[in-house]
């Protein structure tokens, strides 16, 4: 018989008298509806915060806890067979699951269902507008209407593929469109869209498939990426006569009457073609952002006991290297104008894809997590043929350039750490941190055992609700982060980096909750001793990061003077996204000399 909650008031003799009914009752009710997760984060505060706050940071806390192992160990069952079986279909559920793409769904009045927020940000869609009202090139609103009535009034499934322009930042781009038919619901339209690529070999399929010329390939290539004819007589130096007599060629060879069937004949190829596997699949061998990041090939390298890491190289490939540890949420990508900034100043950056994110290789069960990933940092800069060069971090990953710095201070010139953290040594620390914060960090130093469970509902919490939204709760308290957020491309480079971390095919949820667990229980006290004086440590730190308040950087502060703070109170832990040209430069005062290039 369990000892009910309402029984016993302190909360220390709740967790030692035995186990509490109403939080078993919520951590089954999040294992089967992963929404529920910030009820159950409340309960959990309000019953373990007293009894962790009056808890010494020792090697080992234990805070009285076993009796909820089990439960949360079935608990943790329940959840993985809710993740494989859920099957959301409500239009606003399927549209907030799609995050680097717009995606809005249209119903049979041609009104905007629902949209989510890349949707909002570059084709100023509004719940409710008609599809009229989609911000697209002339006349291109209309002919998506046109389209998606002929869906419905035809009851075909589709897709369907128009090209546009986006009307905000002029992109071509590709809108598919599917009709879905749920059990309880009435038929829909989900429109999604991509910016519109040419894959390597398509060509030759194409002109394979149509008996087309070089010529003729241009033709429709010039066509598909939202050029005049006009356009392409000029690109190829030919006249606009000459042309036009090619197209009149290739409608007859395509069978096609006018230039807008001729336009999706091709986007159609090119989907069946992606599908028959025929041409590699872009979103798994590049990172690509939309609508303004360009696409960066991932490359890969395997070590020595044949595991693989990715890595990405972004800026300028020939240029002075900086290597990128982009924090536990694993934000590979910078905005667009931070990455085109090192381009113009001749930076490359290197940035690995960490063990159990993306495709690289899980750390394996046991192994010594931190010495791991120095070793296998190490190997990379090594491939690379790598001088001496400085790390750039983000969040907690100023603690893995210490660990880095301990075992290889030959090959670090300095450490630049964008809301570094550095050891937390007071139970207060964990105590002022914003409420998300909270549970990851202190659950990993008090509650190890049961941090897993905790990090794979917020996984499946972002799948349901998408990334965004979640985000966005979790920096609730931080109103310069929020603001940072809804800067279109702040939001795409944290939306396609964090695609290792979270997409429809992966979840990096146990590597995440390994990571902080190795991060909070580790003693880092040699590490800081070998570091300090070494080489030049500085913190680019926001006075509204939730996760180190102004009182706890200024614990910082005091126990490691050493330490060049820079300190900005109109930011937080996002601070990069606003202060990236602080970070550049003073990382260029430690990259190599211009003649002692990786390759």
């Amino acid at each position: 018989m369990f000892l009910s909650g309402a029984l016993v008031k302190n909360p220390k003799d709740r967790l030692s008298a035995g186990v509490e009914p109403d939080l078993i009752d919520r951590l089954y009710d999040v294992a089967v509806d992963p929404l529920r997760f910030e009820t159950l984060l409340d309960h959990w505060e309000e019953m373990i915060g007293p009894q962790r706050a009056a808890t010494e940071l020792t090697a080992k806390p234990d805070i009285g806890l076993q009796g909820y192992e089990s439960h949360f160990m079935r608990a943790e069952q329940v959840l993985d067979r809710v993740i494989a079986d859920h099957g959301d279909d409500s239009p606003q559920a399927m549209v907030n699951k799609i995050d680097r793409s717009a995606a809005f769904v249209i119903d049979r009045n041609l009104q905007i269902l629902a949209a989510n927020g890349a949707a909002i940000t570059s084709l100023g869609i509004a719940q409710g507008a008609i599809v009229d009202q989609v911000n697209l090139g002339p006349g291109e609103a209309e002919e998506l209407g046109r389209l998606a009535a002929g869906m419905f009034h035809g009851n075909k499934g589709g897709p369907i593929l128009m090209r546009a322009k986006s009307g905000r930042v002029g992109h071509v781009i590709v809108i598919q469109l599917r009709l879905l038919k749920p059990e309880h619901q009435p038929p829909h339209i989900v429109a999604t869209t991509a910016e519109l690529g040419w894959p390597d070999g398509f060509s030759q399929t194409l002109g394979q498939a149509f008996a087309l010329t070089d010529a003729e390939l241009d033709i429709i290539r010039g066509l598909a990426q939202g050029g005049s004819l006009t356009d392409i007589a000029e690109n190829r130096g030919r006249s606009l006569e000459t042309v036009r007599a090619q197209l009149k060629s290739v409608m007859s060879k395509t069978e096609t009457r006018t230039q807008s069937e001729l336009v999706r004949l091709t986007l159609s190829m090119m989907e069946l073609t992606n599908l028959d596997g025929m041409i590699p699949s872009g979103l798994t061998s590049a990172a690509q952002g939309y609508p303004s990041l360009m696409p960066r090939p991932y490359h890969t390298l395997i070590l020595p006991d044949k595991s693989r890491l990715d890595y990405l190289i972004l800026g300028d490939p020939t240029g002075r290297p900086l290597f990128f540890l982009p924090m536990v949420f694993g934000m590979v990508r910078w905005q667009a104008s931070a990455e085109a900034e090192a381009i113009r100043r001749g930076i490359k950056i290197i940035v690995p894809i960490r063990p159990g994110y993306g495709h690289s290789t899980p750390i394996a069960k046991g192994a010594p997590y931190i010495a791991r990933l120095v070793q296998v940092f190490a190997a990379l800069l090594d491939h690379l043929k790598a001088p001496p060069l400085p790390f750039l971090t983000f969040g907690s990953d100023s603690l893995f350039a210490i660990a880095f710095h301990a075992v290889h201070p030959e090959k670090i010139t300095a450490v630049v750490a964008c809301a570094g953290v550095l050891p937390f040594n007071r139970p207060a620390q964990f105590e002022r941190m914003e409420k998300w914060h909270r549970l990851i960090h202190a659950g990993a130093r008090y509650t190890p055992h049961l941090l897993p469970f905790l990090v794979k509902a917020t996984f499946a919490l972002a799948k349901r609700i998408g990334k965004r939204a979640l985000i966005r709760a979790v920096f609730r308290e931080s109103k310069s982060d929020l603001v940072s957020l809804d800067i279109p491309e702040v939001l795409e480079s944290i939306l396609c980096g964090t695609e290792v971390t979270l997409s429809d095919t992966h979840s990096a949820h146990d590597a995440f909750a390994r990571e902080i667990i190795a991060c909070e229980t580790t003693d880092w006290s040699r590490d800081l001793a070998r570091i300090e004086g070494a080489i030049p440590v500085h913190f680019l730190c926001g006075l509204q990061d939730p996760q180190v308040p102004p009182q706890t950087l200024a614990e910082f502060q005091s126990d490691h003077d050493w330490i060049d703070f820079r300190l900005y109170p109109d930011t937080g832990q996002a601070v990069f996204n606003t202060k990236w040209r602080d970070a550049l430069d003073l990382l260029e005062i430690y990259l190599p000399e211009k003649n002692n290039r990786s390759e």
